[in-house]
């Protein structure tokens, strides 16, 4: 396209953003039409070692945001000389797995990371529990270790999210995930695409005694496959992202997915029999399978496409 065309598109409302939270940089890419990148903002951050635990504060999570959008939207000043006011879609992803509970709009305890490696027992508890390997860093390993460890929050948990799923409903108002994110809190059904009845199930008996208020499909955000309706920019959501006021509420919003589903995409390795390496911060290859493995293997993390096909993870 010709910068007039990219311009024109930009002014039109008809390009579309994607803002993922990395381990060390939040990165924003603006798309035209034919899906070619047109424009780019980023922000550096680093996780902090907080009380032996690898967080990042919710102001270097929103601070982060919006000197990544606000640095895109000075790039796209730059270039087109135009104002975002309107966009087609917006798309979050994030760094997957993790444990964010929240009571209404407030953290229980600080943000515990994919690194974070404290969750061995209940990762182990709960493998044999499933029959099905759920590793260290998934969000249901997170809840059953403080569960474990007796920690007060838990009773008062009314949400539980990912990084992704925390900024969506931040700006949309909206509790859901993308189906590939939500299949690293608790493993996902390829069949019915959302959470595993039969291990939700078995969770909730196996924590009843504690007789918390809650059980584990209230707290959850709903899955969503790639396409379905996550809601929409709401006016203090587009204020949270776009510090200027120039960008309008309204704004579809997709549903939100973590970093793998991310790289799936943009590799083009979401049909089944297709497969990706990852080079990031953790290294990783993924192969879209046909069927469910016919055992666990504690070496391959279970995880799903964001359209539900079930993947193969070996990190």
């Amino acid at each position: 396209m010709t910068t007039e065309a990219i311009k024109s598109e930009i002014e039109s409302g008809s390009a579309i953003v994607g803002i993922e939270f990395g381990s060390t940089r939040i990165k924003a890419v603006l798309i035209d039409s034919t899906n070619a990148p047109v424009a780019q903002g980023s922000h550096t951050w680093e996780n902090q070692l907080v009380d032996g635990l690898w967080t990042y504060s919710t102001e270097a999570i929103w601070y982060g945001l919006q000197d990544c959008y606000a640095q895109l939207r000075k790039n796209v000043l730059e270039q087109y000389e135009v104002e975002i006011e309107s966009l087609a879609a917006i798309g979050i992803s994030a760094m997957m797995h993790g444990y964010m509970p929240f009571k209404g709009n407030d953290i229980l305890v600080p943000f515990r990371t994919w690194r974070n490696t404290n969750t061995g027992k209940a990762a182990a508890e709960l493998s044999e529990l499933f029959n099905y390997n759920i590793p260290l860093r998934w969000s249901i390993s997170h809840l059953y270790e403080a569960i474990l460890d007796n920690e007060e929050h838990v009773k008062d948990i009314e949400f539980l999210t990912t990084l992704a799923g925390y900024i969506h409903w931040q700006i949309t108002g909206q509790k859901v995930l993308g189906v590939g994110d939500a299949s690293g809190m608790i493993p996902v059904d390829p069949k019915t695409k959302t959470y595993d009845a039969t291990m939700v199930e078995k969770f909730d008996k196996l924590i009843a005694p504690k007789g918390f208020e809650w059980k584990l499909l209230d707290i959850l955000p709903k899955s969503l496959n790639a396409g379905e309706n996550a809601g929409f920019l709401t006016p203090e959501g587009a204020n949270r992202l776009d510090v200027s006021g120039h960008l309008k509420a309204g704004i579809p919003v997709c549903p939100p997915e973590g970093d793998a589903g991310t790289g799936m995409v943009a590799t083009n390795a979401v049909k089944q029999r297709t497969g990706n390496v990852s080079a990031g911060t953790s290294s990783f290859s993924m192969i879209v399978l046909e069927k469910e493995l016919s055992k666990p293997y504690e070496m391959i993390d279970m995880v799903t496409t964001p359209d539900g096909s079930l993947v193969a993870m070996v990190h």
